[in-house]
């Protein structure tokens, strides 16, 4: 026996399976409503823009959490279309003929009309259809985790972008600040110059100097114009509005340091039970033994029940008045006895379909586990370049001012305080470096465990 709804769950399990991806209740209420959010053009940005702000904006108009709310609706669809195949299903047939005399046998009438209202109602069908229903609602349910991973996915990479503005405002400043300081140094050396303290060569260096660090501006101005259009790409903020082209919102914030100390174990455990990876996989392993059930039912009867009222043609009479009508009660029943091994396949398959379906979820608890060492090995060394950079920005600004003093007084060469003031500036970028990667290193933590953004579980 044929049965279509095997074909049908093998066709979605493949598609669900190609995808690699907060079981909060709450937060799965959230997206069961927001999946009434269509394709409508993206609200303007605010003229102020914060973290929460960016994460709740990219929430509703990133692409890809909203390419998978369809992917939902897709499969909303297929449980319904499965259904249909455990409810009754009506139908109304009509026919209409009329033959040309040379056709008609004599006695006979000419025309003939037939109307039928059929009800029919499966009743058995071997465990297929209730096993198919499983099948759905477990890829329903894998869908929903996969709307869970790419949300938590989209969601830290706003959170990145929006560290990179931060970050490239941040090296602006610290490039602004060193330009300041040469311009300084700058008129100093000439000051001195003309005093005849020191020779040309002074204010020759300090010129030098000064030009050097325009490039390192320029491209920290650039950096923070690709930053914003990179967030603004995983916002989904696509707005055809001429007047938002050039409008730049004013980012909040800083890259403040929140030290965090997490178990690995625990952090393991954590990441195996929360990863919605993991437990979309373990829902698709799930669909795969019904898969096993439907194959099964190849080798099973199918019962169903029929009825309705039909109205027909009464012998040679014309009259449409003198139909005849009356209800009709039946019984369908279909048994392949032997389908060529046809149902054996289909069980053999279905079998090695779950087998492949548990080692792929064996294999990503262990790629998750990995996932997890590796987040924390990341977030332990930001922490100590962190520590290391606080304390070596310290010594710079000291060993700035002590060059400066040495200079004023004539005991330090210009060398001396330029290299000074590289290494001051040196310390402060490498300072905002190690603040960016424990701030990105943070998110992909919390991501790697399976836990939601911070603003979406307030």
């Amino acid at each position: 026996m044929k049965f279509p709804l095997f074909d049908v769950m093998n066709f979605t399990l493949s598609f669900v399976s190609r995808r690699q991806v907060w079981p909060d209740r709450g937060i799965l209420l959230f997206m069961g409503l927001a999946l009434s959010v269509g394709l409508t053009a993206a609200p303007p940005i605010p003229d102020t823009l914060d973290m929460e702000t960016s994460i709740r904006y990219a929430l509703d108009n990133n692409y890809a959490i909203r390419l998978a709310r369809e992917r939902i609706k897709e499969q909303e669809g297929l449980i319904v279309e499965v259904g249909g195949q455990a409810r009754p299903n009506v139908t109304v047939n009509s026919r209409y003929s009329q033959d040309a005399n040379s056709l008609i046998a004599a006695g006979n009438s000419e025309q003939y009309w037939q109307i039928a209202l059929q009800v029919r109602q499966l009743v058995y069908s071997g465990g297929a259809v209730g096993a198919a229903l499983d099948a759905q609602r477990f890829l329903r349910e894998s869908a929903l985790l996969d709307l869970q991973t790419v949300i938590n996915n989209e969601l830290l990479q706003v959170r990145t972008n929006f560290y990179d503005v931060l970050f490239a405002r941040e090296q602006i400043g610290v490039a602004e600040e060193n330009v300041n300081l040469l311009e300084e140094q700058l008129q100093t050396a000439r000051n001195r110059f003309e005093a005849g303290a020191v020779s040309n060569f002074d204010v020759l260096r300090a010129e030098v100097e000064l030009a050097n660090a325009q490039p390192a501006l320029i491209r920290a101005r650039n950096n923070l114009r690709n930053s914003i259009d990179q967030l603004r790409f995983s916002l989904g903020f696509d707005s055809r509005d001429r007047a938002e082209l050039s409008r730049v919102p004013r980012f909040t914030g800083d890259l403040e340091v929140i030290p965090m100390t997490i178990d690995l174990a625990a952090a393991i455990d954590q990441a195996r039970a929360n990863r919605p990876e993991l437990m979309r996989l373990s829902s698709i392993s799930k669909a795969r033994d019904a898969g096993i059930r439907i194959a099964k039912s190849g080798s099973r009867p199918t019962v169903a029940v029929t009825g309705g009222y039909e109205l027909r043609k009464a012998g040679v009479s014309e009259s449409f008045g003198r139909s005849l009508d009356g209800w009709t009660l039946g019984l369908q029943s279909s048994w392949a006895v032997f389908d060529g091994n046809s149902t054996r396949g289909r069980i053999s398959q279905a079998l090695s379909q779950k087998e492949q379906a548990e080692l792929v979820l064996g294999e990503a608890t262990l790629g998750v586990e990995v996932e997890v060492r590796r987040a924390l090995s990341a977030l332990s060394e930001a922490t100590e370049l962190v520590d290391a950079a606080r304390q070596v920005v310290v010594q710079a600004e000291e060993a700035l001012r002590l060059a400066n003093a040495r200079y004023g007084a004539g005991t330090a060469t210009q060398l001396e305080l330029l290299s000074a003031q590289v290494a001051l500036t040196q310390a402060r970028n490498n300072q905002l470096q190690a603040s960016y990667s424990y701030n990105v290193a943070a998110a992909v933590v919390r991501r790697a465990m399976g836990m939601a953004d911070a603003f979406l579980t307030k």
